[in-house]
């Protein structure tokens, strides 16, 4: 049972739970034998001791962070270390963590990979950092085993930075927001919400961490419970589950677009500390006697039943059990939901056809990453693999252990021989099976996961070139029951397994032997090592007073991803190359709009060089006469207006951190999004540090593909706060006012939309 409280909370003694009626007053007194205040009792949170500690504004509602530490991988780093460069970074001011374990496919791209690895590891020589050579970890196995602590928090370009369970509150984000840290400033945020996710009882055996995350982000990811905000894991059942499985759940519920999470520690996490050698790390945390939730998630443990995310998103969720019951239905309502995502697919939805005398087949498992590759995990999938044969047929299985450390001791122990003897395949520590680069599925094959995302495109199909996967998300103990039997779906609660649970031992020496650690022994004489594929940010032009937008797309799906606005996958290899990267921009979702956006930067470009824009095209020149009839606006110059293109979406940017979903809009000439609401804070962010205007509109209706967008005297709108924003609709001939806003901006945000980009803000 997952249940959602409608009001706020008070925890009272960590185990007590007052809902926020009209009788909290009275029970709170009876309870405590005092009066407590609603802002009293919102300190005694855990979230709250944390960001206290790390906030450098004197204001608790208005924080500006410094963090212990960030961290990046190799599709991240090289844009964040050229951005700060731009800036004037002179060295890493915090520990920085390079990661190589997305970009690790070295053939992809020819040299271009391992010529950004080598432009790494010559920044950490240089600039003092940490860098974990390709396929020794993936990004957040290593920060959890070398770089978390309780009370620290670590900021990261990896959305799934999470290290909750181990007492640390971790932060995923774009890469201007770790350049900001890289140069001495601060993580600029309104003081988020805290929801309690109170944790009861006890998980039946069999089933997983993956389970219960699925289950939070089934009943809270629609109605957004917890968007933007602290998850914060209390109750008796935290005890009650292995400090792997408290990961498992925490990294996992980051789909519910929650801002970051904590959970409160005891002896298990300090055991975990005692056994990398950091005993030290650990502390005690726990709430106040009195604790104020601005919302509650209720999990019975003991009735959450193996789960699985179906196409095309985490929350689509269904128990294994009722998907069994009803699997024509289920794969009726997501082949529907799927046309409607793809109105202009080429391809023919064949998952009715994985329903086989009653049964559903599947034809690939998967158990990876930062959420599937742990230790426990894989020790789970050895138990139910031992002696047995996922057979010769079209299922096909493979294993990625999250780190080297863990993969020597899933040797040590034998669970690597039972797994590889059962016909499945042990991979290298790599995250490509969660966005396309590793185990891609064949045409119309379903694969079942235990990996982060099952977002169309991330499993590296194609819908726009006729070419789709099925992706569900499932417990790694569910995928090796279903392996044992061919393929044919299968809750682990259906077996009756011993799970051997074995003790791990961290052999730190791992790491030690080839991970540089240059952390305050910067070298500045050290020169950077460029590939050919490496290149500088183009330059970006500053705010004009007016603006004057084309929307080149108009997307009005429920939700936008990033991966629709840059795809991941092949592109990855493209992310230090900023204009070759942006030739991929909308390429799965919008594929002419490239070719549109670059057209309106071609106009922008001549205007910024004194050609007259609506000289040289004649749509241009029709908006102008709209404008010039607008009272007050007769004798507007069209060399005076900044020109660009934008998109308007329903909610964009769930999903990933990855800031190219909005830099490479940026470098192909975007100065703005127009949206109901942004699906993360990260997203936003992202728009704001890349000098993209993230307009916000309740007049959808009023707009359309190819129509234009006048916004005058926005420059001084931004500097001065202005909540409503006039602007004019330019379409089939007409004018119509309508009222666009940014939502609240601090006064850095302010500065870098009107510089332009972060980079133009620092350059000063």
């Amino acid at each position: 049972m997952v249940k959602l409280y409608d009001t706020g909370v008070y925890l009272v003694n960590q185990t007590e739970i007052i809902p926020d009626d009209g009788h909290a007053a009275a029970a709170l007194r009876q309870k405590t034998g005092r009066e407590i205040t609603k802002e009293e009792a919102k300190k005694g949170t855990m979230a709250y001791g944390i960001i206290e500690a790390h906030n450098t504004s004197q204001d608790p509602d208005n924080l500006r962070i410094k963090f212990d530490s960030i961290t990046s991988h190799d599709i991240t780093y090289v844009g964040i270390i050229q951005t700060a460069r731009a800036s004037g970074m002179e060295k890493f001011p915090i520990p920085y963590v390079l990661t190589n374990c997305h970009n690790s496919l070295c053939a992809v791209g020819g040299t271009i990979n391992e010529d950004d690895h080598m432009f790494a590891l010559s920044a950490a020589k240089k600039y003092g950092g940490i860098y974990v050579p390709t396929n020794m970890a993936v990004i957040h196995s290593y920060n959890r085993e070398m770089m978390s602590g309780c009370g620290r928090m670590i900021l990261g370009s990896d959305s799934h930075t999470r290290y909750g369970a181990l007492g640390t509150m971790a932060v995923g984000e774009g890469g201007g927001e770790l350049a900001k840290q890289l140069l001495g400033r601060t993580y600029d945020f309104a003081c988020p919400g805290v929801i309690g996710i109170y944790l009861t009882g006890k998980p039946q055996k069999g089933v997983g961490p993956q389970d219960v995350a699925l289950s939070i982000i089934g009943k809270v990811y629609a109605c957004g419970y917890v968007k933007n905000r602290v998850m914060e894991f209390i109750g008796d059942g935290v005890g009650n589950l292995p400090v792997e499985y408290r990961n498992g759940i925490d990294v996992m519920t980051t789909e519910t677009t929650c801002w970051s999470s904590i959970w409160r520690t005891d002896e298990k996490v300090e055991e975990y500390y005692d056994i990398h050698g950091r005993k030290e790390a650990y502390k005690r945390i726990r709430p106040a006697d009195v604790a104020y939730y601005d919302g509650l998630v209720y999990v019975d443990l003991a009735t959450v039943e193996p789960t699985i995310a179906m196409p095309f998103h985490p929350s689509n969720t269904y128990t294994i059990a009722e998907l069994k019951a009803h699997p024509a239905d289920v794969m009726a309502a997501v082949t529907d939901a799927g046309r409607k995502q793809f109105e202009n697919a080429k391809f023919e939805f064949t998952l009715d056809q994985k329903i086989r005398n009653g049964e559903i087949w599947v034809d690939q498992g998967l158990v990876a990453g930062c959420s599937g590759g742990t230790f426990d995990n894989v020790c789970a999938v050895a138990d139910i693999l031992d002696g047995q044969s996922i057979g010769n047929g079209t299922f096909t299985m493979s294993v990625y252990p999250g780190s080297l450390p863990a993969y020597l001791e899933l040797v040590k122990n034998g669970a690597i021989q039972k797994i590889v003897s059962a016909g499945a395949l042990v991979r290298e520590c790599f995250c490509g099976p969660c966005f396309g680069a590793g185990d891609t599925p064949a045409n119309q094959e379903f694969s079942i996961r235990h990996t982060t995302r099952n977002f169309p495109n991330r499993e590296g199909s194609k819908p726009g070139e006729g070419q789709i996967s099925y992706v569900a998300l499932m417990d790694a103990r569910s995928i090796a029951a279903t392996a044992i039997n061919g393929g044919r779906l299968t809750a682990a609660t259906d077996l009756d397994v011993n799970y051997s649970a074995p003790k791990y031992f961290f052999d730190r020496s791992i790491y030690e032997k080839r991970v540089f650690d240059g952390w305050g022994r910067e070298d500045l004489s050290v020169e950077l090592k460029f590939g050919p594929n490496i290149k500088d940010w183009p330059a970006i032009p500053s705010l004009t007073d007016h603006m004057l937008l084309k929307l080149v797309s108009y997307i009005d799906d429920p939700v936008t991803t990033t991966d629709e606005l840059i795809p991941s996958g092949e592109t990855s290899s493209y992310r230090s190359n900023p204009l070759r990267l942006a030739e991929f921009t909308l390429s799965r979702k919008d594929p002419a709009y490239v070719e549109e956006a670059k057209a309106v930067l071609a106009l922008e470009q001549g205007r910024e060089a004194g050609e007259d824009p609506a000289a040289k095209d004649a749509g241009v020149a029709a908006a102008y006469k709209a404008i010039r009839a607008i009272p007050g606006f007769e004798d507007i110059d069209p060399l005076a207006v900044g020109f660009g293109s934008t998109i308007y979406a329903d909610k964009p940017g769930d999903g990933s951190a990855r800031e190219q979903a909005a830099s490479c809009q940026r470098v192909v000439g975007a100065w703005a999004n127009i949206a109901q609401e942004y699906a993360t804070k990260r997203y936003r962010s992202n728009c704001i540090n890349w000098g993209i205007v993230p307009f916000l509109t309740q007049d959808k209706g009023a707009l359309a593909k190819g129509c234009y967008v006048f916004v005058p005297n926005i420059r001084e709108a931004i500097l001065t706060g202005n909540e409503a924003i006039k602007a004019y609709v330019i379409r089939d001939g007409g004018v119509k006012e309508i009222t666009l806003s940014v939502g609240g901006l601090t006064p850095d945000e302010k500065d870098i939309l009107t510089a332009g980009c972060l980079i133009n803000y620092y350059r000063g």
